[in-house]
């Protein structure tokens, strides 16, 4: 409540906060609530659509503008966009050196920029992206400037540091509530190689009932494993950068809707999916 109070009041915010502890509120509430739009940008595009759909089935009118959407698509929403139809208008960092992008961004009302995962502005964060060192400048570039969030669940002091200078953040008010999470448990088993596979079935058969996720290190390695549970009566479905674009998207909501509670991946598959019965995370 108070982080949504200091944006509403016009204050740049810095928000510390654990996954699940309700970062995206802290945007989501202010830009429905206040004129204008506001601008998400977060680096993680299966996270973005997740989002926008949930806001969606809500009510809440947003957008998101990313790859997998073609060009003419990314115009309609840019058009609505400018035309006041969305609150809230979510994009990768990469997204801001397109001109196209630009010019819509200068002739728009952004009154919010949210910046999700603010910790990869940092090169002292465990996530640096370059793109994020073109936010400052960016914001810089508009009529007139926004409020400025910065959240992220991860961050050193040190980071904190980089988040506040690096995105031009003017006397934040912050929040700093740690990332503790005594209900998480993590566990590490040494098995030889061919064991891998039967633990994991044996494991997943275990919690029948849970919904989960397996990260492999290789597409080879999601695609044999997945095949492997599906071959156990698993309701299992897999998520790698090799697939195309709609069978991403088919196979994610159907994790997401419970039609297949399991889903092996690689790392293209987004941590902080938005999906409240997880239970577990094999890597």
């Amino acid at each position: 409540a108070e982080v949504v109070q200091a944006v509403l009041s016009g204050r740049d915010t810095l928000a510390v906060m654990p996954t699940g502890a309700g970062k995206s509120l802290c945007f989501q509430v202010p830009a429905i609530a206040a004129e204008g739009l506001c601008l998400v940008i977060s680096p993680l595009v299966a996270l973005m659509e997740d989002q926008v759909g949930a806001l969606t089935d809500a009510g809440a009118r947003a957008a998101f503008i990313n790859s997998s959407l073609s060009a003419s698509q990314q115009g309609a929403i840019l058009h609505y966009a400018k035309e006041g139809q969305f609150d809230l208008l979510y994009v990768a960092p990469e997204r801001l050196a397109d001109p196209r992008f630009a010019e819509f961004a200068t002739s728009t009302a952004i009154s919010i920029v949210a910046i999700d995962e603010a910790h990869c502005v940092s090169q002292w964060g465990q996530d640096f992206r370059p793109s994020f060192l073109e936010i400052a400048p960016f914001v810089a570039n508009l009529p007139k400037r926004p409020v400025l969030m910065a959240l992220t669940a991860t961050a050193t002091q040190q980071v904190r540091k980089d988040i506040v200078r690096l995105l031009g953040l003017h006397d934040p008010f912050a929040v700093i509530t740690g990332f503790d999470r005594p209900n998480l448990r993590y566990s590490v088993e040494q098995l030889l190689p061919k064991q891998k596979e039967a633990r994991i079935l044996r494991y997943v058969r275990e919690h029948e009932s849970d919904s989960g996720i397996v990260y492999c290190q290789t597409v080879k390695e999601v695609d044999a494993l997945t095949e492997a549970l599906q071959e156990a009566g698993v309701r299992a479905t897999s998520y790698h950068a090799k697939l195309p674009s709609d069978v991403r998207t088919r196979n994610q909501q159907a994790f997401i809707n419970d039609n297949a509670p399991v889903i092996v991946a690689t790392v293209a598959f987004g941590m902080g999916i938005d999906k409240s019965n997880v239970r577990y995370v094999i890597h």
